[in-house]
Order: C-alpha cells, then structure tokens, then sequence
C-alpha cells in the first residue's frame, strides 16, 4: 500500500452528464467543488438520469468561473447557464429524497434539453447544498449533507479493482464487452497503487490533506452498462458483478466517501488507509 496515490479526479457539473477530468478539486463537506451542483428534471419534478435517458452520456457540462455550466451535446449550439438568482425553490425528487431546487433563469436552458432529449426537461440548481439533503440517515452522522449525487458525497474506485472485474469479465459470458472503462462508474475519486478490491475492507482514508470516512460500498444500477462514448447498452458489468461481487442484494463496486476535513485534493496526492 506504499505506493497508493489518487490517479484520476472527476467533477460532473450536471448530474448524468459527462464531466471533467481536473488535475485537483477543493473538497467541500458535500462533495467535490461543483459536482453534481445541476440536476435534469421531468415535468413531474423527478431527477432525470441516464437510467431513463441513456442519451445523456453523449451530452457535456463544464464549469463556468460563476459556477453556472457551459452544456453541449451532438446537433445543439453549447449554451451558457449562470447560476441562477436565487428568486425561489421549487420541489424536486431525486430517488426517495425531496429537495428544493433554483430553476435555471429563463426558457433557454429548459428548451435546448427539452429539444435535446425529446421530453419536457427542466434544469434546477443546488443553491444550498449545507442544507438541501441530508445524506442517507442509515449512513450518515448529523449534519451530513449531499448534492444531487447519487447518495453520498464522493464516490471512490480503484485501477486494480476494475482490472479484476474485467478480467471476471473476460472469464465470463460476454466477453466481447470487455475491457470495460472506468468511466463506466463515474466516480469521483480513482485509486491506483493497491491490491484488488482492498477498498471493501478501509473505513477512513486520507487523500493527500484530506481525510474521509468510507460510509458504505456502492450499489450499481443500469447506467453502469452504458458505453459512455455511444449510449449503447450491454450486458455488462451487472452480469459479472452479479456473479462474484453481490452484497446485501446490491451488485456493488468502489465505495461511498463522506469528507471528514475540507483541503485540496490533486491528482498524484498519496493515498494512507487510517483504518
């Protein structure tokens, strides 16, 4: 474990939506600094994601220096959405989890997503992530909150961990769609530097300044199966997770951060198991 360190970093401005790759993030008590701030939603007010829209894995956010969000996707003119002012919340559901949401400023940003994915579409913003939505109560310490990520504030894999399952993969009944890509995940924070599945057994971690508790292992859905460069669906990796990594139900690979302390982190920054 000498040798750990943080290989890769991943900020998604929009949750759903291709990220960025940055050399360092600031890490915020609710995630990574812009991450999953911008949320899709119907016109029932419910998260929109690439379990519904696979679509979206085409489509792009970077971060603008206001915190608003640059968007481009195959056939649209990129639009440039600022944070909203804060003139009032409305109510979104995201999974089990009601929160209330700033509405992008204007029609521009709900038309070119409404155009774009062929349903009534709607951008909201976490103004207030320090309050909005508590993390998972069954996971969580008082005060936890999270942004519209998925459950948690950070997500964290490991280089080894998915060469194992990709050699599962190999082994398995859909080889073809092997090597699998981390992107796959869409994690936050990327490991290198240890043995195989070692991030099941870590409760605390530091990476570089910046120490974190290790709140459970992540479930996988059907986004996992999405080739993030076409938008096509496979197979895998649910067969072969369903195979050999099933806990509690849940196909799972890496695990789910909480920050412990804020800093910066950068990529090459050592990575020390607390316990």
């Amino acid at each position: 474990m000498g040798n750990a360190h943080l290989h890769a970093i991943h900020v998604h401005p929009v949750k759903a939506v291709r990220g960025l790759a940055p050399r360092e993030a600031a890490v915020e008590p609710w995630g990574l600094a812009g991450d999953r701030r911008w949320l899709l939603v119907d016109d029932a007010g419910k998260a929109v994601t690439q379990r519904q829209q696979p679509r979206l894995a085409l489509a792009a956010a970077a971060l603008l220096p206001d915190g608003g969000v640059r968007v481009s996707a195959p056939g649209r003119k990129p639009l440039a959405v600022p944070v909203p002012r804060s003139i009032g919340t409305v109510p979104v559901q995201i999974f089990r989890d009601k929160v209330d949401a700033v509405p992008a400023e204007g029609e521009a940003a709900h038309t070119w997503w409404s155009d774009y994915l062929g349903i009534g579409a709607r951008l909201v913003y976490l103004d207030d992530p320090a309050t909005r939505r508590p993390v998972d109560p069954q996971y969580a310490r008082p005060g936890e909150t999270v942004s519209f990520a998925d459950g948690f504030p950070l997500l964290l894999t490991t280089t080894a961990s998915l060469d194992a399952l990709n050699t599962l993969i190999a082994q398995g009944d859909h080889a073809d769609e092997g090597p699998l890509p981390m992107d796959r995940f869409r994690p936050n924070v990327v490991v290198a530097g240890t043995d195989a599945w070692a991030e099941d057994h870590w409760s605390r971690v530091a990476v570089g300044e910046v120490a974190f508790r290790v709140a459970k292992p992540c479930g996988r859905c059907v986004v996992t199966t999405t080739d993030q460069g076409t938008s096509e669906r496979g197979r895998e990796p649910l067969h072969s997770l369903g195979r050999h990594r099933r806990r509690e139900g849940k196909l799972v690979f890496g695990q789910n951060l909480v920050p412990l302390t804020r800093g910066t982190i950068r990529v090459g920054d050592p990575v020390t198991i607390l316990d």
